[in-house]
């Protein structure tokens, strides 16, 4: 049976308690499931952003039903001891609904910033899929023993004890990061790849349904038969005419309009009314398995009439 569609609103230009009060009470009057921050502290390339944890708490008192998550954690951050608590902490405060995503680190130029080492990929990934065994365990209610190449614990069990783990949600583009995601994950958000450089692939192949798909196929084969969601961050086009939609998301991306028909059929891009974009994310999940989107707060109110199409 097809996972049930969940719908996250990204809270990326709150800059104070009231846009953030605000957001949240509006996301969950609208059917929004889930808010979520980002976890930077540079201003390029999203804006200045509250410090996450911090500000899902507050989040937490304005709303009763909302989960609230972070989208994503840099895990070079924070010592996942640290994180563990925090994170426990933070799910005891909001009565179990927070759900605490992590990737890898990509943005060189906040690592530079902050006198951070930005250590080869390999290296950053290989810290991350120790943090997140380390996370399981403590968040799991686990006396937890780990010795690994980058961290050690010995023993450590974390309070407030959860009732039950929160979810663990991984940003994933590469093939070994798939891999991880799929094995430690509850949910993976199937990302363009973090180049070697700082930024992130904006290479139009990535987005196209042979290379989506193949990422999809890479996180279940990692599961095992694990029951992982996928999720992936989408910023719709609305308009009467889906072609024309099309063309004008191919414009701003600097792909030309010429590309409207790849636009289309990229699993990542929604165009047309409401009633078209339903119909394209039913289709895409039966493709590909997606059944939790996220979008941009700027398009929260335009995006909320899609939501009871597919939750009604």
């Amino acid at each position: 049976m097809p996972r049930r569609f969940r719908f996250g609103v990204v809270g990326e230009s709150i800059r104070s308690g009231a846009d953030l009060t605000g957001t949240a009470r509006r996301a969950e009057a609208l059917g929004y499931d889930v808010l979520t921050l980002r976890d930077h502290f540079v201003a390029r390339p999203f804006g200045d952003q509250l410090a996450p944890v911090a500000a899902l708490a507050y989040a937490a008192s304005a709303t009763g039903t909302l989960r609230l998550g972070t989208m994503v954690l840099a895990n070079d951050y924070r010592h996942p001891v640290l994180l563990a608590k925090e994170a426990a902490t933070l799910d005891h405060l909001s009565g179990g609904r927070f759900e605490l995503g992590i990737g890898a680190g990509w943005l060189r130029e906040e690592y530079e910033a902050a006198g951070l080492p930005f250590d080869p990929a390999g290296t950053r990934v290989g810290r991350l899929e120790e943090s997140l065994r380390i996370l399981r365990g403590l968040l799991g209610g686990e006396e937890t023993t780990f010795a690994g190449e980058h961290y050690r614990t010995d023993g450590l069990t974390v309070f407030p004890r959860p009732a039950r783990r929160p979810p663990l949600v991984v940003g994933a583009g590469s093939a070994r990061m798939l891999g991880i995601a799929g094995r430690h994950a509850d949910t993976v958000g199937i990302l363009p790849r973090a180049l070697p450089d700082g930024t992130i692939s904006d290479e139009i192949a990535e987005r196209l349904p042979d290379a989506i798909a193949r990422k999809a196929d890479l996180v279940r084969d990692a599961a095992g038969g694990r029951d992982v969601e996928l999720s992936m961050m989408v910023t719709p086009a609305f308009g009467p005419d889906p072609r024309r939609a099309a063309a004008r998301v191919a414009e701003t991306r600097g792909w030309g309009a010429s590309s409207a028909g790849l636009v289309l059929d990229m699993p990542s891009q929604f165009v047309g009314p409401p009633e078209h974009i339903a119909e394209q994310m039913l289709a895409r999940r039966d493709r590909y398995g997606f059944s939790y989107y996220q979008v941009p707060d700027a398009s929260m109110e335009e995006f909320a009439p899609v939501i009871p199409l597919l939750t009604g």
